[in-house]
C-alpha cells in the first residue's frame, strides 16, 4: 500500500509541475533556430539563448547538450507581471531544448496554466494565449 501511495504521489507531483515535453526531429541547435525564427516572425522578442553545455565546458564539466531560449511579448507578459510582480521570476517564457539519455532531442516548457496556479492571474485570456502560442511554436519548431 505504501508503494502504491508513493507511486501516486510521484505521479501527481510530476503532473503538478505542468512541464510539457515534446520530441524534435531536428538537432538541438536547429530546434533553437526554428523557435527563434518563429518567435521573431510573430513579432516577439528573443531575449537570450543560454548554452548550458557550453557553460559547463567552460568550467571543465560535462552535461548533455542543452540550450534554453528565453522569449516573449511584453504586451502580453507585462499585464501579468502587473497583476503579480513575482511572475517576473517565470516570465518571459522559456523553452529548454536538450538531448536526452537516449540521444533524442526534446523540448520542455511549463505551460501558462501552471503559471496561473502559482501566481493567481485573473487574466484568463492571456493565459490561454500563452498556452496556445507555446503549443504552436514548439510543434512547428520540432516537426
Amino acid at each position: 500500500m505504501k508503494k502504491l501511495l508513493l507511486i501516486v504521489a510521484c505521479g501527481i507531483t510530476l503532473l503538478a509541475n505542468d512541464i510539457i515535453i515534446k520530441q524534435s526531429k531536428y538537432s538541438v541547435s536547429q530546434t533553437i533556430e526554428n523557435i527563434k525564427d518563429i518567435v521573431k516572425s510573430k513579432g516577439m522578442g528573443v531575449f537570450a539563448i543560454i548554452n548550458h553545455q557550453g557553460n559547463a565546458g567552460m568550467v571543465g564539466m560535462q552535461i548533455q547538450e542543452s540550450k534554453l531560449i528565453i522569449f516573449g511579448n511584453p504586451e502580453l507578459g507585462t499585464p501579468l507581471m502587473q497583476e503579480n510582480i513575482l511572475a517576473s521570476l517565470d516570465l518571459p517564457l522559456k523553452v529548454l531544448v536538450y538531448r536526452d539519455s537516449e540521444n533524442k532531442v526534446k523540448l520542455a516548457y511549463r505551460n501558462a496554466t501552471w503559471l496561473q496556479g502559482i501566481h493567481g492571474f485573473k487574466n484568463n485570456e492571456a493565459v490561454m494565449k500563452i498556452d496556445e502560442g507555446l503549443d504552436k511554436i514548439t510543434d512547428k519548431a520540432s516537426k
